[in-house]
């Protein structure tokens, strides 16, 4: 964990693709996240529409496009906020933190390691089954959320933000492509 740690602000690009069980294709979101500190984080979604989220401490502030920002305490949405906490104690390298947060199971060596995390708020528990994070030597390269409800989120981080989606992008192919190929 504390390879893991950056110093503020670190900022790295992303692609997420949403296989979401309404939909008949994924979504695929691009643009960059930052940890600014503290407990402050920003996801700034450039395509396919712009969106910006900003979280500081217990509260979220959202904008869509140019609309009117929108602030809501984490405490109404339990999951954004135990996911947020995972961000914040892996960039500052604390194991601690996230032992709090999550369960987690460790595995793989320097060259390309895995870290599942099972919520332990049990009603974040009913709505997220499992997070895993993938990554290789001080790099996290994508994190997966499978939702109880059967969607799942695979977010691409740093050289894997930028890069080439086939145009039909499968949950497998991801998987591959966030294990390193292994």
């Amino acid at each position: 964990m504390a390879s893991l740690a950056r110093p503020a602000p670190a900022r790295t690009a992303f692609t997420e693709v949403r296989f979401v069980g309404l939909l008949t294709r994924p979504l695929v979101l691009r643009g960059e996240m930052a940890w600014l500190g503290g407990t402050r984080l920003q996801r700034r979604v450039l395509t396919p529409a712009p969106e910006l989220t900003e979280i500081d401490g217990d509260s979220a502030t959202l904008q869509r496009g140019r609309g009117r920002p929108q602030r809501f305490p984490l405490d109404r949405a339990p999951e954004l906020k135990d996911l947020a906490a995972s961000f914040v104690a892996l960039l500052s390298g604390n194991a601690a933190a996230l032992q709090r947060v999550f369960v987690v199971h460790a595995y793989g060596d320097a060259r390309a390691w895995t870290l599942d995390l099972t919520p332990r708020d049990a009603q974040v528990a009913q709505r997220i089954r499992a997070v895993s994070i993938d990554g290789a030597g001080r790099a996290m390269r994508c994190m997966r959320v499978d939702s109880r409800d059967g969607d799942t989120a695979f977010t691409l981080l740093g050289a894997l933000g930028g890069v080439v989606l086939p145009a039909d992008p499968t949950p497998a192919g991801l998987a591959t492509l966030c294990a390193g190929g292994r």
